[in-house]
């Protein structure tokens, strides 16, 4: 068990639960000439996002570790900070893709500390999530202009 993959993945777990919170908020709070494109845009992060959380703590579990799993302790996990409630839609998406951007250097440091451990399974998991969230950041960013 390499306890500093395990703390950098959980760092993933807690920070994808505070993004579920986050994108239903905007899902739900986002208003404007962009309702429809943006309201779906959020539904679609936060079902990913929900995947993602079950598929690392599981990864975290066959590692024998303990993936993160109160509110409390991903807020003091997480470097991700949670919606203030008064975003606009830009603000919204700028803060997303903020969010997205930090992740990516963490999933790297991650993978980083996978390819040390040797393990490729865990490695890999990480990589397909940093791809994932290049491809939003990119499309994000688009949006945005």
């Amino acid at each position: 068990m390499n306890d500093n993959l395990i703390k950098a993945v959980n760092q993933q777990v807690a920070n994808w639960t505070i993004l579920y919170v986050k994108l239903h908020n905007y899902h739900w709070y986002i208003k404007g000439r962009h309702f429809f494109t943006l309201h779906e845009k959020f539904e679609e992060l936060y079902n990913e996002a929900n995947i993602h959380i079950d598929e690392l703590a599981e990864r975290i579990l066959a590692l024998e570790g303990k993936p993160v799993a109160t509110m409390k302790d991903c807020l003091e996990t997480s470097s991700i900070k949670e919606a203030t409630g008064n975003e606009s839609d830009d603000e919204m998406v700028k803060s997303i893709c903020e969010d997205f951007e930090k992740m990516v250097d963490e999933l790297q440091e991650a993978i980083e500390l996978a390819d040390e451990a040797n393990d490729e399974g865990t490695g890999d998991m990480l990589i397909a999530v940093k791809q994932s969230l290049k491809k939003h950041i990119w499309m994000l960013k688009a949006y945005l202009g």
